[in-house]
C-alpha cells in the first residue's frame, strides 16, 4: 500500500471497469515534466513507502530542475522483466542456486520466487547453420533442439517451479519484437490498480518497447534478477534530452536510413547515462514501426531510454497487434487522464534539444565496425577504399586495380585487391576480393519488427528475379525475422517466392546473424578468405557490427536497411558503388541499377495495407507460451530445487554463494594487485564477454573437450551461459580483444608475472595462476569502457576471474553498475588522465587504499592508487548511489538480496 502523501489515490472508470489510479497532477511541477519522468513520478506515488521511497522523493521529481546534474537517487520499481535465454539462462540458474543457498542459511527456499512477472523468449539460440534451401528452417529447428535439450529442459522446468515465470519457446519470435507485438501492456492492470507498463530487460534492446510509450531498459541479468525478487532499481533521477522531429522522410529513405542519422547525431551530441525523449509534430508522422526501430537503437546511441509518449499512432498499433479493445480504451483513458498524451505543439521542459527534419534524412549504411559510424550510401564505396586500408597487409596498399571477377561489376574506386579463385561443390569457378560481401543478413528485431523495410527488401527481390538477377554464389544469404507474422504476410503478399530466389530463405525466428549466430561460410568460401587473408564483409539489417561479432572469418561488418542487404547480396562487393554502378545485367544483357529494382513508397504502402492484418497477430499469439510437441515432449525434473547434473556441460550450480554468511564480511583495502589487461578505447561488452564460437585451441575448447564433449558439438558460449566454467574461459577471449600487456596478440592474451619474465599466456590460465598465489587483479582501459550490449558475463567473468578493480577514463552505464553488482570497484582515471599519460604500462603492481571508507556508511569521492614504480593518482570512485554502496558491502547484489529476503 502506498502511504499516499499526496492524496494522489483516485479511481478511473473505462467503461464497465474500475481501475484505482495515482494522480500526476497532485504534485506539484508535475505538468512541465517531459513524458519519461511522468512515468518515474507515478511510480513513485504508487510505491511510497515512507523508508526506501519518500515523499521527498517524489517532491524532488516534481521540482526537477532540467539544467542540473544528476544527484538525487530514487528507487525505481519495475511493472515487469523481460529476458532472452542467453541472459536469462543464467537469471534462472541464479535463481535455481539462491533456493538452495536460503535453505541452507535457514530460510525458506520458496521465497525465492519472481514477485514481478517475468517473461523469456528463447530466440539467441538458432544458427543460421542452414541457408539457401526450403528445408533450412526446419533443418536449423532441429540443429537448435539438439544443441540445447539440457538449457531447454532448464528453462522448462523453470517455467513449472517459479510462478509469475513464462517462456516463449524456440521458432516463435525475436524478444523485442515479441514485447512489442504482443506482451507489452502500455497501461498495466494488476490488483486492481492500472499504472504505466514500465520494465527492464537482460537485453540491452529492450529500449524498442519505448517506441509504444513503455518506459523501460536494458541491465544485467544480475540487476534482473533483483528486480524479479521484488528490489527496486537504485538509480539517480536522469537529464532528459529532447529531441524534436519535424517534416516527413523523403521518398526512397527507410526507417533504417533515419535510426543510423538519430544514432550518429546523439552518439555525437553525448547521451549515455540521460533519457532521450521525442517531441514534436514530426513524431506524430512517424509510424509506430518507425519508433520502435528508433527506440531500439538507444544503446547506440548511449542512452538509458529512447521514448515516445502515447498518442493515437500507438492506439492503432496496439488494436492491429490484437490488444483486446477494453485495454486499447484503457490506454487511451489513462494516458490522457494523466497527462501522459502527446501534445504535438507541446515545448516541455528539457535538460537539453536536438532538432532533426526528417525530410534531410539520405540513404545510409554504416561501419564498417560501428554502428554510430554513418556513411551516405553514395559515399559507401569510396569511404570503403579508405577503410579497407587498416585491414589488409601493407604490401597491398599499392594495389590499385578494380574488383577483377568477370561475373561482378566493375568498380572505378582504386583499391587494394588481391583476387582469389574459388571452386564451388559444383565445380564451377570464380574469384573473390577484399571487399566481397560474403554475409548479407535480414536479421534483428531493429527491422525485422518493421513492415515497411521488411516489404521493401521483398519487392527488391521481386523486381530483382524480374530482371534475372539474383545473388553472387560467395554470399551467404538468410532471412530471420522476428515473427511468424512477417513470413505470414510476406506470404499473403506472394512475395516468399522472389526472396526464396535470390537466396534468402527462411533461416530462423530469431536474431541469428546479428548476435554473431551467422554460422560458418561454405567451406569453399571460409577457406579461401583464411588462406589469403581476405578483408571480407558482411551487410545486416542489425544494430551491431563490432569487430568479430558477426562471423570469425568477416573483418568489416555494415550495417543497412533490409533493401539494401538485398541489394548488396546482389552486387556482391563493398566496392560496388550501388548508387551509381550496375548490380548486374538482365536477361538481355542491359545493364540492371539499384534504381530499376527499387519500389516506390506507394506499392510498400499497399502492399502493408492489404498484406497485414489483426487476424495474423491473434493466430501466431493465440497459444504463445505452450510451444509445439517437441518442446511439451522435454522431460523435465520436478521439486522447487533443481536437481543438478554434475555431468552436464550447460547448466551448472555457480560459486557465488559458497561460503556465504548471513553478516557481511568488511571492505578492505587491495594490496599487490597485478593487472590482468590494459585495454584501449571502446572496449565493450563483446570483447569482454564470451560470445560467438568456442575454438578447440582455447581454454574453453579444452575443457569441453575434456569432458567428452566433440567439436561439432561445442556449440556457442551464447548457449553455454549457464556453466560458469566455460564462461570464465572464454572471458576476455575475443579474438579481436587487443591486451597492450602482450602487444603483438590478439585474443585472450596476457603476460603472466606469476612466473619469471611474465610470459605470454591465455588470461584464464594466468587469472588461475594469480588466484592460487592469493594476488588480487585488476584491469586498466580508456575511453566508454563496456559499451554494447547488456552482458552480465561480462561482469560474471571479470568477477570469478579474481578482478577486484577497474580503472577506466569513462564506463558505460550497464556495464559499472553490473562490476558493482558482481563486488568489482569501478574506478575512474583523474579528468584528463590516463594509462599513457601516468606512464602504466601494466607490469606495475597496484594498491588502492581508502576503499575501507565504505565500511562507515558513506561513499569515498576517490581512492588512493600507487604502484610499486612510484606513480601515485586518485582515482575516482563509481559506485554512484548508496544503493549500489549496499550492493558493494554485500559482496554483490545478489548476496545483498539473499541477506534481505531471509532476514525479511
Amino acid at each position: 500500500m502506498s502511504a499516499n502523501s499526496f492524496d494522489a489515490r483516485s479511481t478511473l472508470r473505462v467503461g464497465d471497469e474500475s481501475y484505482e489510479i495515482f494522480k500526476l497532477d497532485k504534485v506539484e511541477g508535475s505538468a512541465r515534466l517531459p513524458y519519461s519522468l511522468k512515468v518515474l513520478l507515478e511510480n513513485l506515488l504508487r510505491t511510497e513507502d515512507g523508508a526506501n521511497i519518500t515523499a521527498d522523493h517524489i517532491r524532488a521529481i516534481g521540482g526537477w530542475d532540467s539544467q542540473a546534474q544528476p544527484s538525487q537517487e530514487i528507487q525505481f520499481t519495475p511493472a515487469r522483466v523481460i529476458m532472452q535465454d542467453f541472459t536469462g539462462v543464467p537469471c534462472v540458474v541464479d535463481l535455481a542456486t539462491m533456493r538452495e543457498a536460503v535453505k541452507e542459511l535457514g530460510g525458506d527456499p520458496a521465497k525465492i520466487n519472481p514477485l514481478a512477472p517475468a517473461e523469456l523468449v528463447i530466440d539467441h539460440s538458432v544458427i543460421a547453420d542452414k541457408f539457401g534451401t526450403k528445408d533450412a528452417f526446419g533443418q536449423n529447428v532441429e540443429l537448435e533442439y539438439g544443441r540445447n535439450k539440457e538449457r531447454y529442459q532448464f528453462l522448462r522446468w523453470g517455467q513449472t517451479a517459479f510462478d509469475e515465470f513464462k517462456v516463449v519457446p524456440p521458432g516463435t519470435g525475436i524478444v523485442h519484437q515479441v514485447n512489442i507485438e504482443h506482451l507489452a501492456r502500455t497501461v498495466m492492470v494488476r490488483n486492481g490498480q492500472a499504472y504505466p507498463d514500465t520494465l527492464v530487460g537482460t537485453d540491452s534492446h529492450t529500449t524498442m518497447v519505448n517506441g509504444l510509450g513503455v518506459l523501460g531498459w536494458g541491465v544485467g541479468g544480475i540487476e534482473a534478477e533483483a528486480a524479479m525478487l521484488g528490489q527496486p532499481v537504485s538509480m539517480l533521477i536522469p537529464r532528459v534530452v529532447g529531441f524534436k522531429l519535424t517534416g516527413e522522410l523523403k521518398p526512397g529513405t527507410t526507417a533504417t536510413d533515419l535510426v543510423l542519422t538519430i544514432t550518429e547525431m546523439l552518439r555525437k551530441h553525448g547521451v549515455v547515462g540521460k533519457f532521450v525523449e521525442f517531441y514534436g509534430e514530426g513524431v506524430a508522422a512517424t509510424s509506430l514501426a518507425n519508433r520502435a526501430t528508433i527506440g531500439n537503437m538507444s544503446p547506440e546511441f548511449g542512452s538509458t531510454a529512447a521514448i515516445f509518449p502515447i498518442d493515437d499512432e500507438t492506439l492503432n498499433y496496439l488494436r492491429l497487434t490484437g490488444r483486446d479493445a477494453q485495454q486499447v480504451a484503457l490506454v487511451e483513458a489513462y494516458a490522457k487522464e494523466q497527462g501522459l498524451w502527446l501534445d504535438p505543439k507541446a515545448e516541455p521542459d528539457f535538460s537539453e534539444k536536438l532538432e532533426l527534419d526528417l525530410a534531410t534524412v539520405v540513404p545510409s549504411i554504416a561501419g564498417p565496425k560501428r554502428p554510430q559510424d554513418r556513411i551516405v550510401l553514395a559515399n559507401a564505396a569510396q569511404q570503403f577504399a579508405q577503410d579497407v586500408r587498416n585491414y589488409v597487409s601493407d604490401d597491398e596498399e599499392a594495389g590499385k586495380e578494380s574488383f577483377p571477377a568477370s561475373d561482378a561489376p566493375a568498380s572505378s574506386n582504386g583499391v587494394p585487391t588481391k583476387p582469389t579463385t574459388v571452386t564451388a561443390p559444383d565445380g564451377s569457378t570464380y574469384e573473390i576480393d577484399h571487399g566481397a560481401v560474403t554475409v548479407a543478413a535480414i536479421t534483428s528485431c531493429t527491422n525485422t519488427s518493421n513492415p515497411y523495410v521488411m516489404v521493401a527488401a521483398a519487392l527488391v527481390a521481386k523486381k530483382a528475379v524480374e530482371k534475372g538477377l539474383t545473388r553472387k554464389p560467395w554470399v551467404k544469404t538468410t532471412l530471420a525475422p522476428g515473427s511468424k507474422v512477417v513470413t505470414d504476410y510476406f506470404d499473403k503478399a506472394g512475395l516468399t517466392p522472389y526472396l526464396d530466389k535470390v537466396g534468402f530463405n527462411l533461416v530462423g525466428y530469431g536474431c541469428t546473424t546479428c548476435i554473431g549466430n551467422s554460422g560458418p561460410l561454405p567451406e569453399e568460401v571460409s577457406k579461401a578468405v583464411n588462406d589469403n587473408d581476405l578483408a571480407v564483409t558482411s551487410v545486416l539489417s542489425g544494430n551491431r557490427n563490432f569487430e568479430g561479432r558477426i562471423n570469425p572469418d568477416v573483418k568489416m561488418n555494415y550495417l543497412a536497411s533490409p533493401p539494401l542487404v538485398v541489394a548488396y547480396a546482389i552486387a556482391g562487393s563493398m566496392k560496388v558503388d550501388i548508387t551509381k554502378d550496375a548490380l548486374g545485367t538482365d536477361q538481355d544483357g542491359k545493364p540492371v541499377f539499384l534504381a530499376d529494382i527499387w519500389p516506390s513508397e506507394a506499392e510498400v504502402n499497399d502492399v502493408v495495407a492489404n498484406a497485414i492484418g489483426e487476424d495474423m497477430f491473434n493466430k501466431s499469439y493465440q497459444d504463445v507460451f505452450a510451444g509445439d510437441a517437441q518442446w511439451q515432449a522435454l522431460p523435465i525434473p520436478t521439486g522447487n530445487t533443481f536437481e543438478w547434473d554434475s555431468e552436464s556441460t550447460y547448466v551448472r550450480k555457480p560459486p557465488y554463494f559458497e561460503g556465504m554468511t548471513m553478516e557481511t564480511t568488511p571492505v578492505e583495502d587491495i594490496t599487490g594487485a597485478r593487472v590482468l589487461a590494459k585495454l584501449g578505447d571502446s572496449v565493450t561488452t563483446d570483447h569482454i564477454s564470451p560470445a560467438g564460437a568456442i575454438k578447440a585451441d582455447t581454454p574453453a575448447g579444452k575443457y569441453l573437450t575434456e569432458h567428452g564433449i566433440e567439436r561439432r558439438d561445442f556449440n556457442s558460449y551464447g548457449s553455454r551461459r549457464g556453466n560458469h566454467e566455460v564462461m570464465i574461459r572464454g572471458t576476455f577471449a575475443n579474438i579481436r580483444l587487443r591486451n597492450q600487456i602482450a602487444p603483438g596478440t590478439e585474443g585472450g592474451y596476457t603476460r603472466d608475472f606469476t612466473q619469471a619474465d611474465g610470459p605470454v599466456s591465455f588470461i584464464y590460465d594466468a587469472s588461475q595462476n594469480y588466484q592460487a598465489a592469493g594476488t588480487p587483479l585488476a584491469i586498466l582501459a580508456g575511453k566508454e569502457y563496456g559499451s554494447g550490449s547488456s552482458r552480465d558475463w561480462a561482469a560474471k567473468g571479470t568477477a570469478l576471474l579474481g578482478v577486484k578493480a577497474v580503472i577506466a577514463e569513462s564506463y558505460e552505464r550497464i556495464h559499472r553498475s553490473n562490476l558493482i553488482g558482481m563486488g568489482v570497484l569501478p574506478l575512474q582515471f583523474p579528468e584528463g588522465q590516463n594509462a599513457e599519460t601516468l606512464g602504466l604500462t601494466g607490469e606495475e603492481a597496484f594498491s588502492f587504499t581508502g576503499v575501507t571508507e565504505l565500511n562507515s556508511g558513506t561513499t569515498p569521492r576517490t581512492v588512493k592508487v600507487t604502484t610499486d614504480t612510484g606513480v601515485e593518482f586518485d582515482a575516482v570512485v563509481r559506485i554512484d548511489t548508496p544503493g549500489e554502496a549496499d550492493y558493494y558491502r554485500n559482496g554483490g547484489i545478489l548476496q545483498y538480496v539473499l541477506r534481505s529476503l531471509i532476514r525479511s
